[in-house]
């Protein structure tokens, strides 16, 4: 992707080979390395922040090079029957990465704030969104515009203009557990990932948008807290996440379904198991417990 940029920026980076950045795609990459890599041509740096003009960032609040999105009002979520924090259908999700440049050859990065890990939340979201539509070359960046600031990272006036391309998709089902899917892992004793807050795991208290206290029945927690640093603005190690997991009893290629409220809690849980720790059999229920205590009939803990 070519992105046309509002103001003149300068930029000392040498454009590496498409291959040669596919190669480096990892799920998170450093401050260092988007300043590196920020205005290659087929690299697309996305800001998911939200109300950056409501911040005291001076004239230059933007990501060199980058195109804004924010996470709450882009359209990566939206309401589907009456369930919260839903992916749109596919012709609208595509169209709407499209509209960011976003062809099939981009290596994707997705920037958000960084201050703590419900908001880094913001980014994991995103970031199954790509894998779950077939895209693989994607990462976060890891402390979000904390560390890029922090480091010296190269500002703008203005977001970068992208050139719409052409979006392709190729839906990966199961990366995305239904509610019969949790039904099934119920009966078969596949574990339940519960990425809440312990108050809300043990019922104590809950979200406005979920009818009763509780969880599903026999589910683990693994809050979305203690996978992200809000002191050093960085993620959790493989390492911490293999001992977190392993102390609730799930090991690293264990089959499991991660859930919070609305998916996106879900999504720092599934990033850490899935992309950080390498455990490919971890599906997000992104209806999560929205969806799951709609209806009374289902069993709540």
């Amino acid at each position: 992707m070519r992105l046309a940029s509002l103001v003149a920026v300068a930029a000392f980076v040498a454009v590496a080979p498409v291959a040669a950045v596919a190669a480096d795609v990892t799920p998170l990459v450093t401050a260092d390395w988007l300043k590196a890599h920020a205005a290659d041509e087929n690299v697309v740096v996305i800001d998911i922040r939200d109300n950056i003009a409501d911040t005291d960032l001076g004239e230059l609040p933007y990501i060199a090079h980058a195109v804004v999105a924010p996470y709450a009002s882009y359209g990566w979520r939206t309401e589907v029957d009456g369930v919260p924090g839903q992916i749109p259908g596919d012709a609208e999700i595509a169209a709407l990465i499209g509209g960011l440049g976003v062809d099939g050859d981009d290596h994707v990065v997705i920037v958000p704030w960084g201050t703590d890990s419900s908001e880094f939340g913001g980014a994991t979201r995103v970031y199954w969104t790509f894998k779950y539509l077939g895209h693989d070359a994607v990462s976060i960046l890891d402390g979000g515009w904390r560390q890029y600031d922090a480091q010296g990272g190269e500002r703008a006036a203005e977001p970068a203009t992208p050139v719409v391309a052409e979006f392709p998709l190729n839906v990966r089902p199961e990366l995305r557990a239904t509610t019969a899917d949790v039904e099934t892992a119920l009966a078969d004793g596949v574990p339940l990932v519960d990425g809440r807050p312990v108050e809300q795991y043990l019922g104590q208290s809950k979200s406005p948008v979920v009818r009763v206290e509780g969880t599903i029945p026999g589910a683990v927690n693994l809050p979305h807290s203690g996978f992200y640093s809000a002191d050093y603005a960085s993620f959790a190690t493989p390492e911490t996440i293999a001992a977190l997991a392993k102390g609730v009893g799930i090991d690293e290629s264990d089959k499991n379904i991660v859930f919070c409220n609305t998916g996106h809690w879900a999504s720092i849980a599934w990033f850490a198991l899935s992309e950080v720790q390498g455990n490919k059999n971890t599906a997000m229920y992104d209806g999560s417990m929205a969806e799951w205590a709609a209806d009374p009939a289902r069993p709540i803990q």
